[in-house]
């Protein structure tokens, strides 16, 4: 297996990249963008489908060998299906993966499999349909849920992926975890971040110890299972159930120091940290000539320049903390 040539200045190679295709998406999430939406980038401004090929291609070159597609909602963009085909097709690309509010994913579950894209992250913040609605501001939790285990059925590797605040949804924690007993999936716990794309937002405090605590709490015996190393998530299993659960300190940010992600959005701003400012807009780049050796050399250099944690590239950062994750990718 190939070495990721993008190194950092602590040593982390980089070999995962986030890839934005759209910053638009059908729901509004509070915890994402408010509820009027957010000013989307006009579609001229979007990344072209063989711009993303193209740079996609550089990453690989350099010793990328995974990509997450995110968004916004990637299956909202037009083409997004024949970018994937393509996208497979690329020889030391090892996985492709996908996240998704689940509401179009059935539409798409033949073509994935065929590609061989298995592993896919739902975001799916309650399993009770009022409060699905009222955190995603749509009525849509049977379409989702049915679509989850359909997946499952087909068998596609499942990640639910909620976000834990107060008042919100901590009545759907001990049924998550009751989800994963005659199911073989992962739920995802995630602590709340500061992307809403508003100026409202405040911390509700349930850190990734609370989260557990409230787990422990309700579960005699929690066996911690082996972590990759570059997991941004702690995860457990139940004795006895089929699936797991993993808890993602979000906002703590204590997984950094092993981080080896780094991130594309839908209108070219590479990030090597979500916290922190863009390293460059590759955008731009490749529309005013740049050849892929240049490009390669940004690369290479912007990882080489990557902070130590999250902490520090966010001490760097001029924008608002506020700006909506569909925004930065994801």
């Amino acid at each position: 297996m190939k070495e990721s040539l993008l190194v950092d200045q602590h040593g982390r190679r980089l070999n995962y990249l986030r890839l934005s295709v759209t910053d638009r998406c059908n729901f509004r999430c509070y915890y994402c963008m408010p509820e009027e939406g957010i000013n989307f980038a006009p579609r001229k401004e979007l990344l072209s489908f063989d711009e993303m090929y193209q740079l996609s291609s550089l990453f690989v070159g350099l010793g990328v060998d995974k990509i997450r597609i995110t968004g916004g909602e990637p299956f909202v963009r037009n083409g997004i299906i024949p970018f994937l085909y393509r996208l497979s097709e690329l020889d030391a690309l090892k996985e492709i993966t996908v996240t998704s509010n689940g509401t179009l994913s059935a539409q798409h579950q033949s073509a994935l499999k065929e590609m061989g894209i298995r592993k896919i992250n739902i975001s799916l913040d309650s399993l009770n349909a009022e409060r699905f609605h009222r955190i995603t501001r749509r009525d849509s939790f049977d379409t989702v849920y049915r679509g989850v285990l359909g997946l499952l059925n087909d068998g596609f590797e499942i990640k639910l992926n909620c976000v834990v605040a107060e008042n919100k949804n901590i009545e759907d924690i001990i049924p998550f975890i009751e989800l994963t007993k005659d199911h073989q999936l992962s739920v995802r716990f995630l602590e709340e971040m500061p992307f809403n794309g508003s100026d409202t937002f405040g911390y509700s405090g349930w850190d990734h110890q609370r989260i557990f605590d409230h787990i422990s709490q309700n579960y005699r015996d929690i066996n911690k299972l082996i972590n990759e190393d570059s997991s941004t998530s702690v995860n457990y299993q139940i004795p006895g159930y089929l699936g797991s659960f993993g808890i993602i300190p979000s906002f703590s940010r204590t997984f950094c120091g092993t981080c080896n992600r780094i991130r594309l959005s839908a209108t070219g701003e590479l990030r090597t940290c979500l916290y922190g400012p863009p390293a460059a807009n590759l955008r731009d780049l490749l529309r005013s000539g740049a050849t892929n050796q240049d490009l390669q050399q940004i690369l290479l250099d912007a990882a080489a320049k990557r902070e130590k944690d999250g902490f520090a590239a966010e001490a760097l950062s001029q924008e608002s903390v506020h700006t909506s994750m569909s925004v930065l990718g994801g």
